[in-house]
């Protein structure tokens, strides 16, 4: 099978894959920020939530119903901060995503990748993750809002939890960024073969 790719290449491909996999599944699961509310576990994502206080008007009391699902349209999202991280991060993990299927492809079709594409597959994914580095920066700005207040005890502030606490979905987001931004960008740069030279 023909590749356009260095061995270098191969394992920049291969990393390229699970970075942007591990920040793409971090973005959409609702596990940033995990707390309680009515002795319910609720957490949220930057546009999911798990769990959520209803009325009950026949018992004329609050219940929880234990769902995940996504706000009801982009304006009901908590925050301002939330919803530009959401966008901003939502585009970072686009990029990872593009770059490292256009790695993989570059495993069997030969002359896909050459030195320069493979630099501008690294500058691309180094954006990618300054995006997804600024989402996770924007996201505790947000944690002022009414609907974090009530999970975190009435505590949370910007940049301060209150009885919550960091998610796995946050670290793996960010995790899979930062990867993306210091060592495939770095791996990027030698991961395509030198094109030949036609005579003509």
């Amino acid at each position: 099978m023909a590749s356009s790719l260095t061995c270098t290449g191969m394992i920049w491909a291969l990393l390229s894959f699970l970075c942007a996999a591990a920040s793409c599944i971090g973005f959409f699961m609702p596990y940033w920020l995990l707390g309680s509310q009515l002795e319910k576990s609720v957490s949220f994502g930057t546009f999911r939530r798990c769990s959520y206080p209803v009325r009950d008007e026949s018992r004329q009391t609050t219940v929880m119903v234990e769902q995940c699902g996504r706000y009801a349209s982009f304006q009901a999202i908590p925050s301002a901060e939330w919803r530009i991280c959401t966008v901003v991060t939502g585009l970072g993990c686009g990029l990872l995503l593009l770059v490292a299927l256009t790695a993989l492809m570059g495993c069997c079709v030969s002359e896909l990748i050459s030195r320069t594409v493979g630099r501008v597959a690294g500058g691309i994914q180094f954006l990618g993750g300054l995006l997804i580095g600024s989402g996770c920066a924007l996201y505790p700005l947000g944690w002022d809002s009414e609907e974090v207040r009530q999970t975190c005890g009435n505590l949370s502030n910007q940049f301060e939890l209150g009885t919550c606490e960091i998610g796995w979905a946050y670290y793996c987001t960010g995790g899979g960024a930062a990867a993306a931004m210091l060592i495939c960008t770095w791996l990027a740069c030698f991961s395509g073969k030198k094109q030949k030279q036609y005579p003509y």
